[in-house]
């Protein structure tokens, strides 16, 4: 009896075991992408699915390698030790791929170039980089936005915020004079918040590249994804994306179909 009664211990909990993939998880082949949720054109959510340029391309680029991906939101600010530390296998949300962040992650092959615009009311004296000083201008902490406007305007307050969303709601209500957002972002907030009277008042166009993030060596997985970059950007997928995405935004030669 007691040899019974464990047989049936056991295979029910083989059964639950089998039920939740054992030691290993069903989706352990899945990999796990950390986004962003409201960042426009790049990463954002819409109807509960992620989507956005970089995850739209991610995708592509999954398809070609034949990788599952799980999308995850996060804030910028914690994204890169995220992906150091393995809760995320890849983030992917317009990363600017520079020297300091280079030290926290590896990156993939650029996918395209960071540009940034100046973003404020009507009826507030800024005009560019210039008209910043004693100015409150708001940042996502972290990010390129960040760092540009310590380099280019010190004598501006800089504001900090842990996601675009928050940054533009004290833009419309006035608790802040202007934002450095992507240019992509700020032409995206002036056409659909008229009521704001926004305005994108100067583009800044940069030679820094966006990069998928992965964790420190890992070759393989960074790997997997250059090889579907260059068959995305060679089958025209890559132009594709681009043009739902960033219609008025510029195509690099590097990026255009046929490229290998």
């Amino acid at each position: 009896m007691k040899k019974s009664l464990a047989a049936v211990v056991s295979a029910a909990l083989m059964a639950v075991l089998a039920a939740c993939g054992g030691g290993e998880s069903a989706s352990g082949d899945t990999l796990r992408v950390g986004t962003l949720s409201d960042s426009k054109p790049n990463a954002y959510q819409e109807n509960g699915v992620f989507t956005g340029f970089d995850n739209e391309l991610l995708k592509a680029i999954a398809a070609h390698q034949n990788l599952k991906l799980e999308f995850v939101s996060t804030e910028f600010s914690a994204l890169l030790s995220q992906v150091a530390n393995g809760k995320f296998d890849i983030g992917s949300s317009g990363i600017s791929q520079t020297d300091e962040r280079r030290k926290t992650v590896d990156f993939s092959a650029p996918y395209n170039y960071q540009s940034l615009g100046i973003e404020t009311r009507e009826g507030v004296d800024i005009t560019d980089e210039n008209t910043l000083a004693g100015k409150r201008i708001g940042v996502v902490q972290g990010t390129v936005s960040d760092s540009w406007l310590s380099a280019n305007a010190p004598a501006a307050q800089a504001v900090r915020f842990p996601q675009d969303a928050a940054a533009l709601a004290a833009l419309k209500t006035g608790a802040i004079d202007g934002a450095v957002f992507d240019q992509a972002t700020a032409e995206d907030y002036t056409a659909k918040n008229p009521d704001a009277k926004l305005k994108m008042v100067k583009a800044i166009t940069t030679t820094i590249p966006h990069g998928f993030a992965v964790k420190k060596g890992n070759t393989e997985l960074a790997g997997k994804i250059n090889a579907g970059l260059k068959a995305v950007i060679a089958d025209g997928t890559w132009e594709k994306v681009h043009q739902r995405f960033e219609p008025n935004a510029p195509v690099p030669a590097e990026f255009k179909a046929g490229q290998k």
